[in-house]
């Protein structure tokens, strides 16, 4: 059953992010590599009333409108046996509702519009008993798998949404019901595994892909500027969001090591913008990087950090960056969680600022050869292909219990 997959099915994914998004998305890789051996009908979100208000000037609005309208086709190909579909519905925004019960008869409204889109698309397409595939849609697909009666319902944890306030609101009460009737669970990470299995028994963590072409192209290079610093260089690339990265514990990794320069490479959020680590002289804000790019600022680092809070945010999160540091064999110091722990024998984790400056000595004298390959070796194991080799046994898992 290892390399068993699952062969020539239609399936259907619903989710949060839409195939048009401007940022990396597991759900299409995941789509991606569903298409390889099925027919994959990937499903954008359902455009609602504020969103069409707010968004009116916005470009990917008025296209969701002209589909609406009937002016345009939304049922898109895209290549062989993947599709996407722009459904051709407008539903209310309901989340500002307090009253359960009214959230979800009009939640329930709007599943079932968002659905007959979907059916349409389907019947176009000739798709008859579908696998669906929920990626972390707990509202707006909530109904889907009473009214679209697939063979099989997935729904794919990936991000712990109930720390964030609009989802927590009625989350706290939808999102366990969902995981609760759906076939199965699948998660990214082990600590969001251990959450679905509190509602459904049938949860399955099945890893994480990455795309990591770019961090082993052949013209990596170091950057001038960062070479030019005297002193170890210890480095982190990505967005600097305090909600998720420990402010304090990067003040003290510099204070502690001022012989250390320490370079952060990635847009700021207005609180690491008011932050003290801009008056702390070996600490070096190089701003947004085009990705393409990020490779160098990665190989010019003697030690790369992921220096994360510990909160619900962050706690769960399979974090994608020690992959790409890795792929580039460098010694890696992270912040200890749960998710992290699939990393222990190969990345440095971390409980504390003490910790934090010894490891990364230690990181430092222990590169060698060896470790680096392995690091590499360990990157290249999270492949997509693989992720969604475990989904397949997930699946298989699941059908041979209720066969």
């Amino acid at each position: 059953m290892a390399d068993q997959k699952i062969i020539g099915k239609d399936i259907v994914i619903v989710g949060q992010q839409p195939w048009d998004v401007s940022i990396g998305s597991n759900c299409k890789d995941i789509a991606l590599e569903l298409s390889k051996y099925n027919r994959v009908l990937y499903v954008n979100s359902a455009l609602d009333r504020i969103s069409s208000i707010k968004g009116r000037d916005d470009e990917k609005v008025k296209m969701r409108k002209r589909i609406i309208s009937g002016k345009e086709e939304g049922l898109i190909f895209l290549k062989d046996n993947l599709w996407t579909l722009y459904p051709d519905v407008l539903i209310e925004s309901v989340n500002w509702i307090n009253n359960a019960a009214i959230f979800d008869f009009f939640n329930k409204r709007n599943n079932r519009f968002f659905a007959e889109s979907i059916k349409k698309a389907m019947a176009v397409l000739g798709f008859g008993d579908v696998l669906l595939f929920n990626d972390n849609d707990m509202f707006k697909s909530f109904y889907l798998q009473e009214f679209l009666t697939p063979e099989l319902s997935i729904y794919y944890s990936r991000d712990y949404m109930l720390a964030v306030d609009y989802w927590k609101k009625h989350g706290e009460r939808i999102e366990p019901e969902l995981i609760r009737k759906s076939s199965l669970c699948v998660a990214n990470s082990t600590y969001l595994a251990d959450y679905c299995r509190q509602y459904n028994p049938a949860s399955f963590y099945i890893g994480q892909g990455c795309d990591l072409g770019i961090f082993t192209a052949a013209d990596i290079t170091t950057v001038p500027e960062i070479m030019a610093l005297k002193g170890p260089k210890i480095g982190y690339v990505g967005a600097l969001q305090s909600i998720r990265l420990d402010i304090e514990l990067i003040a003290q990794l510099a204070e502690r090591r001022p012989d250390w320069q320490v370079v952060l490479v990635g847009p700021e959020d207005d609180v690491f913008r008011s932050s003290r680590l801009h008056q702390i002289p070996n600490i070096h804000f190089l701003g947004s990087k085009p990705p393409k790019e990020l490779p160098n600022y990665i190989q010019s680092f003697d030690v790369c950090i992921n220096p994360q809070l510990v909160n619900q945010v962050t706690i769960g999160n399979y974090p994608r960056k020690i992959d790409e540091y890795l792929a580039m064999g460098k010694p890696v110091v992270a912040t200890l969680t749960q998710a992290v722990g699939i990393f222990e024998d190969c990345t440095y984790l971390a409980a504390s600022a003490d910790d934090f400056v010894t490891m990364i000595e230690q990181g430092m004298k222990e590169d060698t050869q060896e470790r680096i390959s392995y690091r590499k070796k360990v990157a290249f194991s999270h492949s997509w292909e693989n992720s969604v080799n475990e989904l397949y046994k997930a699946i298989y898992h699941v059908k041979n219990i209720s066969a």
